[in-house]
């Protein structure tokens, strides 16, 4: 195995880790131009925050690329493979803050899946909006839960590359000032953020959407074990966008950004953000 590479002179750059340990620099090539993820995006990826050099949640990140990627009918390399990348883009950033990415398309057809990680900094939005919160828009889903779990070839469940839908909508947002959206099924149920679960807090009692037709978030699972452990009440609920304007606190939870207060939806300004600390502490993990 190769010694890993120093990062990148420019502190922006992303390091790419092989999984035989190599390190290559993001701007060289990677993909053939036949590749499945490149050209249908088939394929299926994880993002994981690293604090003090250590990934948050690993062992659930790998288990849950293994488990969409079979959703695609596809194997994807063993964990250990996995790790030997994440290592060496980890010896690229040594003891700091970044954002992993674990990639694994089909490939080209007749090849082996095209697998590798990325490392950059975490971004300074991402760290504003944890602080400061975001503001959100209510997008009509266009099916409902139930419909995504009749038709398991939606891939709703599965961390997959096609998320052109998701990039829209958050380019939706931004065109109307807003920062980031919650999608509302068509049968009026919340469901999930492009890139986050929704998490309403009432008092000490954690409530988040039902996984039908949603991404199951590692994170916020955490979030309600610990929320569990510290004497909260927890439930997986169904919830109306009445039902967030009555909360105490709404709040987008992910890998990345881990808490994010939601400040507005729909324009209307909304109390709560101040609660954000409380969910910080139980996944332990500072707001910096």
């Amino acid at each position: 195995m190769s010694e890993p590479t120093a990062v990148p002179d420019h502190p922006s750059s992303m390091v790419v880790g092989l999984l035989d340990g190599r390190v290559r620099s993001g701007a060289e090539p990677l993909l053939r131009p036949d590749d499945a993820g490149a050209m249908r995006g088939e394929g299926v990826f994880e993002t994981i925050l690293v604090q003090g050099g250590q990934p948050r949640d690993l062992p659930e990140h790998l288990a849950r690329l293994a488990k969409s990627a079979t959703m695609l009918d596809f194997q994807g390399p063993p964990d250990a493979d996995w790790l030997h990348g994440v290592h060496a883009v980890l010896g690229a950033f040594p003891g700091g803050d970044l954002v992993l990415r674990l990639v694994s398309t089909r490939g080209p057809a007749g090849a082996p899946p095209t697998c590798y990680v990325t490392g950059t900094p975490v971004p300074d939005e991402v760290l504003r909006q944890r602080v400061q919160g975001v503001a959100v828009l209510l997008l009509d889903r266009g099916f409902a839960g139930s419909d995504a779990a009749a038709a398991p070839w939606m891939l709703t469940s599965a961390k997959t590359l096609s998320y052109a839908v998701n990039m829209a909508a958050l380019r939706h947002a931004r065109s109307m000032g807003a920062d980031d959206v919650i999608f509302v099924g068509r049968d009026g149920a919340v469901m999930e953020a492009p890139t986050a679960t929704v998490v309403v807090v009432r008092d000490r009692t954690l409530v988040t959407p039902p996984l039908d037709g949603i991404l199951d978030g590692i994170t916020v699972v955490r979030l309600i074990r610990a929320a569990q452990d510290a004497g909260w009440a927890t439930a997986y609920e169904r919830l109306t966008p009445d039902d967030l304007s009555a909360a105490d606190g709404v709040f987008l939870v992910s890998s990345v950004r881990l808490v994010a207060p939601v400040t507005s939806i729909d324009e209307v300004p909304r109390p709560g953000a101040e609660r954000a600390g409380e969910l910080l502490d139980l996944l332990d993990a500072p707001p910096r």
